[in-house]
């Protein structure tokens, strides 16, 4: 922030300097030193030097106690006297002026108030003073770009402000020094004149400044004053990114390296050091009362990449929590609040142009992102948010060249957010994702970070660490866990993230599965019933209908090409099946070696670059390279199988082609042991051990080491580093090898000579200091250290993150996760206790289906279908009975049943939201089901028998036109009915048939509560627009056709041939002596939900002719069987079966194909029982 951007001086210069001259003074005299007014004039040996300089004389030269001459103008400003008369002369030069200072050098100027700050004997007071007048010329434009030896000034007077001096006086005049010491650097640095700064003066500066922040004896108000003046320093230097040449690898200059551009090697540090701690403690005792010399800083070359990188450097080392383990609580604090929320102005004021620097993306990538990890374990909630904080900021800006951090971080947080698996309700994990056995590029990889939480030495029985629920870390909760899921939530803000996952990690073969990992952990926390929880699920359920929402934007956009510079899509989906097969691979070798090794060479991921002429041994060289690869780069493997299978005599061939992979030339031995022994894990027969370092002799030999004469010296010294290893850093030995032991040890190996002691105690010391550790054993702090030089290994190899802004890849995501995701919704959707939730979830399952269409998955569709048609309550089996008839009531002109389905319906909001959701859903997408066409079937049915259909979807047609409605029940013919010629029809039509029938039933009165929730019923049914979605399914394609015929068929099937054999096993044969009336068979009760499938069966049909040679057997299959036993069944139901079999008769003969199949409907009509 630029505080002095266009200043004028509103009044003389002159006037100004003189004011803030009398300011001082009179602060001066308040005090005893300056108290007599002798003290204000010089003596009249000062004023004879004086004179005679003035008139070009030589002057007077004083000889001190060493017998050194020098000169009194040349002698440092250190009395009472000498302070006061600068001031005085400053005065004369003021007066002598006209009305402008503007052309006087600045130094001259600022020299007396200068020396009062520098001054040991001064006091807070006067100090502030001096301060609040330097501040002063900076708001008022006087020291602007256009003064006169502005240079030489600025570094007087930062070299001033970090050595300021003063007699220590109450605790509340101290800190206002030095929050006048705040202001002037921050008017020094972020003024117009604070570009002309150099490096070293910038650095002094914010050193001092960044010094307040962390000091825990001031108070709160001045360290958080400091902290803000922080912030917008760093504001403005690193926006000055902007204006800078970007800087690569290898082209840094040399000018990074020197020591003066450094914040703690400038030329007067020492002294720059105790200085500032006598400004934050100046009573200390050893403040001493000289003051501090100024030495200016030649080089007055602007300040650019060195201090801002040196700055970068400080903020960051503030944040390693091994350098803060000597400290306590309050005294950690102190550093990592200032620090985090320095940092985080920081990138936010960079933005994307720090990564142009590589010496600040180094830094970013290698020590800011290792420590503000550790700093996201952190108890503290402050430190805690205001790390996660930063994190955030630091992906934002430097997002591509974090790949493999982002992969940490994300792990982390899944690992920490996941719910315990016990606290999963039953099914669960039946929507979630299978957990693979994750393939991170090292055993210890992004699991580490949280794995520091369990205890150290606990052991892995040979198991590799599982990455996908690992035991032993405990769940984050309350404030830990929302903070995680925000910052989880921030990260994946933008459309394409998942995309950007699954592409960067799920398709590389040496990074887990993220993409999979986090749908699996959003998912199951949405179900993970925890009313604490509450708000965790609701940032979860918000993550997940993000994704979907996304995925079903990107379908509608157009989208730029693919990058030529990235791998071809296809090359990516190759490289994710390859992915699978590894995983495939690894999990068999870790259960049978040999069964893993043969399915990698089945399916050729082992030998696949084999030339095909290739002879036997070159074919075995392949074979044990290829395995040796395997074994090698894929750490998902179990290490002490690894180590176990190498070892063993018959695969000789495969050691020495895993050895052969490590590259030892100018390695240090116990560093290419170290290396070595961190791929597998050392076994423990001495006989496979004897392999194993005979193997890593001869490849280390050949390197020609320095010092080593033989290959047998090597295996020796293999051995002993070993043992080394062993004694050092094993808790049960008590008594430990000393470098003389280790020297004994080794005596006459080397060719019958020994080793330098140079060499031994090099060896010795690197054993002695860092411990090799077996992969397994990599826990804790130890395997954080690990894991992280892994991760930077990789990171070297790893090309930077991709950023897809494409819609190729959504159909492979979808088909992989689209379970858990939708039966996560359904699971929300149950259970929402918000208008706003809800809304987003009734959009995520339009989503979902709008994807399910897109990427022609009717399995999706049916699965929605189905979840969606469980929540509306409709598709259930009804408990209650249901009358004959159900009062009907006039509303608004409208006739209303109320029946008990309709109060039921109308009480349940969620009911009517489901079921609108699902209609909404139907309409327009009717053609992708498939399965689903069961629950759609069974909804309409106790729809229409509970009178909540729609007019048009009651009525049947007549065969030979007009159209009447299907009777919920039908009036019972008298038993003395004469018999009326005609034949059937004639006879059925003797009945009188009525929309709703006629019962002599008595009608229940409805309450006003029942009619108004009856109401909402019948309103929710309107806006489901049953009408339209009725026209089409009877116009469905083929396959959707066949489905639903088959569905409805089953469904009458079950209404009247299923209860007619039910019947028929459960009745005993009438008796020899029975009457005709006894041996009459008692049909079935009238049931019109019967008709009406039978109705939409034909109907179906009569709409498909084009499809009518393969609905034939569907329909007719059911019709024959009634009609087959036409006396079971009520007299209405065959009527309406011949006639809807007459009507597929005349359509049907249009089919040549179809004609014999007339004959066959002839039959079955002429079969008809006479009564």
């Amino acid at each position: 922030m630029s505080t002095g951007t266009d200043y004028n001086l509103a009044v003389p210069s002159t006037h100004l300097v003189y004011s803030e001259i009398l300011s001082v003074t009179s602060t001066m005299r308040k005090n005893s030193r300056w108290a007599t007014p002798i003290a204000y004039y010089p003596t009249p040996a000062r004023a004879s030097a004086s004179l005679a300089s003035s008139l070009g004389l030589r002057a007077a030269v004083h000889t001190d106690a060493d017998g050194a001459s020098k000169s009194r103008q040349q002698q440092p400003v250190r009395t009472e006297v000498d302070l006061m008369v600068g001031f005085e002369q400053l005065k004369r030069d003021v007066r002598a002026a006209s009305t402008d200072l503007l052309t006087m050098p600045l130094p001259t100027i600022l020299a007396p108030f200068l020396a009062l700050i520098r001054s040991p004997i001064s006091t807070a007071p006067i100090t502030s003073a001096a301060l609040s007048s330097i501040r002063s010329f900076f708001c008022c434009g006087l020291i602007s770009p256009s003064s006169p030896d502005l240079r030489p000034a600025l570094s007087e007077l930062s070299n001033t402000i970090s050595h300021c001096k003063f007699d220590a006086g109450g605790n509340n005049a101290d800190e206002g020094v030095i929050l006048r010491i705040m202001s002037v650097v921050k008017e020094c640095i972020c003024s117009p004149v604070g570009a002309i700064l150099g490096d070293i003066e910038v650095c002094e500066m914010l050193e001092t400044v960044l010094t307040t922040c962390c000091q825990v004896r001031l108070g709160e108000a001045v360290r958080r004053a400091a902290e803000y003046h922080m912030h917008d320093l760093v504001r403005v230097m690193f926006r000055r990114l902007d204006d800078l040449q970007p800087v690569e690898e290898g082209s840094v200059g040399q000018e990074e390296d020197n020591p003066e551009l450094r914040m703690n090697v400038s030329p007067t540090r020492e002294s720059t050091v105790q200085t500032i701690d006598q400004v934050l403690d100046p009573s200390s005792p050893d403040a001493e009362k000289t003051p501090v010399p100024v030495v200016p800083n030649i080089n007055m070359t602007p300040y650019g990449l060195p201090s801002i990188t040196e700055l970068l450097k400080v903020l960051l080392s503030l944040l390693d929590p091994t350098s803060q383990q000597h400290l306590s609580r309050s005294h950690t604090d102190s550093l990592l609040i200032p620090s985090l929320s320095t940092l985080n102005v920081t990138f936010a004021a960079a933005g994307p142009t720090i990564a142009k620097f590589a010496p600040l993306r180094q830094l970013v990538m290698d020590n800011g992102c290792k420590f503000l990890f550790q700093l996201a374990r952190s108890d503290n909630p402050t430190v805690l948010s205001l790390a996660l904080r930063t994190i955030a900021t630091v992906f934002e800006t430097m997002r591509p060249y974090l790949k493999l951090q982002q992969e940490l971080l994300l792990s982390f947080l899944v690992d920490k957010l996941t719910p315990p698996t016990g606290s999963l309700p039953s099914g669960a994990g039946k929507l979630g994702i299978p957990h693979r056995k994750n393939i991170g590029a090292s055993n210890a990889s992004a699991s580490d970070l949280a794995e520091r939480e369990q205890e150290e030495g606990s052991e892995a029985e040979g198991k590799p660490p599982s990455k996908a629920g690992r035991a032993g870390i405990t769940p984050a909760r309350g404030e830990t866990r929302e903070l995680m899921l925000e910052i989880l939530g921030h990260l994946s803000r933008y459309p394409d993230f998942m995309v950007d996952v699954w592409v960067n990690y799920d398709c590389d073969v040496n990074c887990e599965d993220v993409f999979e990992r986090l749908i699996d952990f959003l998912s199951k926390s949405i179900q993970y019933v925890d009313p604490q929880q509450r708000g965790a699920q609701v940032l979860c359920l918000d993550l997940l209908l993000s994704f979907v929402s996304h995925m079903a934007n990107r379908v509608e956009q157009e989208h730029p090409p693919w990058p030529e510079e990235y791998p071809l899509v296809s090359t990516i989906l190759e490289l994710k099946s390859k992915k699978l097969l590894l995983l495939t691979g690894a999990s068999r070798f870790n259960k049978h070696p040999k069964g893993g090794i043969a399915f990698l060479e089945e399916h050729k991921l082992i030998n696949a670059n084999q030339p095909p002429d290739a002879s036997e041994a070159e074919l075995a060289t392949y074979r044990a390279q290829g395995i040796a690869s395997f074994l090698k780069n894929t750490p998902r493997l179990d290490k002490k199988l690894v180590g176990e299978f190498i070892a063993k005599p018959d695969n000789i061939e495969i050691l020495r082609a895993f050895i052969g992979l490590f590259d030892f030339n100018e390695v240090p031995i116990a560093e290419a042991m170290r290396e070595m022994l961190e791929s597998f894990r050392l076994p423990g027969e001495s006989q496979q051990i004897e392999r194993i370092t005979d193997t890593f002799a001869a490849k280390y030999f050949s390197t020609k080491p320095a010092e080593i004469q033989t290959q047998d010296a090597v295996h020796v010294l293999a051995f002993a580093i070993i043992m080394l290893n062993t004694d050092q850093h094993n808790p049960q030995v008590r008594k430990r090898m000393t470098f003389d032991d280790f020297k004994r040890n080794l005596r006459g190996v080397n060719d019958k000579s020994d080793f330098s002691l140079e060499f031994l105690q090099a060896i010795y010391d690197s054993i002695k200091k860092k411990e090799i550790i077996m992969p397994e054993e990599h826990v804790g702090q130890l395997g954080f250290d690990y894991a992280w030089k892994e991760l930077l290994v990789r990171s070297k190899q790893t090309r930077p993150l991709m950023s897809c802004h494409t819609s190729e890849f959504d159909s492979h995501m979808f088909k992989l996760v689209w379970r858990p995701v939708v039966g996560a919704i359904t699971t929300a959707f149950n259970a929402p206790d918000d208008d706003y939730i809800a809304e987003k979830i009734i959009a995520g399952f339009r989503d979902c289906a709008t994807l399910a269409t897109h990427f022609k998955q009717p399995e999706v569709f049916d699965f929605i279908v189905m979840s969606l048609a469980h929540s509306t309550g409709l598709a259930d089996a009804l408990n209650f009975p249901r009358q004959s008839n159900f009062p009907i009531v006039e509303v608004e002109g409208q006739n209303i049943t109320v029946s008990a389905l309709s109060v039921r319906f109308g009480t349940s909001v969620r009911s009517q939201m489901a079921t609108v959701v699902l209609f909404t859903i139907l309409n327009g997408n009717v053609n992708n089901l498939r399965e689903s066409w069961g629950p759609v079937v069974d909804i309409l049915q106790n729809l229409f028998l509970y009178s909540l259909l729609p007019g048009r979807m009651l009525q049947m047609a007549d065969f030979l036109g007009g159209v009447s409605a299907i009777p919920l029940s039908v009036a019972k013919p008298s038993e003395a009915a004469p018999r009326l010629d005609g034949g059937l029809l004639s006879a059925l039509s003797s009945y009188l048939l009525t929309p709703y029938g006629s019962s002599s039933d008595t009608l229940i009165e409805a309450t006003p509560e029942e009619i108004e929730k009856t109401m909402c019923a019948v309103d929710c049914i309107a806006a489901c627009h049953l009408e339209d979605l009725n026209e089409q399914i009877m116009g469905l394609e083929a396959e959707a056709l066949y489905a639903a015929l088959r569905t409805i068929q089953d469904a009458a099937n079950k209404r009247t041939i299923y209860k007619v054999k039910q019947k028929q096993n459960e009745e005993l044969p009438p008796a020899s002596n029975a009457t005709v009336r006894e041996r009459t068979i008692q049909p079935l009760a009238y049931d019109a939900a019967s008709v009406f499938l039978l109705e939409m069966m034909v109907g179906m049909a009569s709409h498909a002719r084009q499809y009518i040679q393969d609905v034939w057997p569907i329909i007719f299959d059911h019709i024959s069987a009634i009609l087959a036993q036409a006396q079971w069944f009520s007299i209405l139901l065959v009527e309406r079966t011949v006639v809807g079999l007459l009507k597929l008769c005349q359509i049907a003969a249009d089919e040549p194909s179809l004609h014999d199949q007339l004959f066959v409907a002839l039959d079955t009509l002429g079969g008809l029982p006479n009564e």
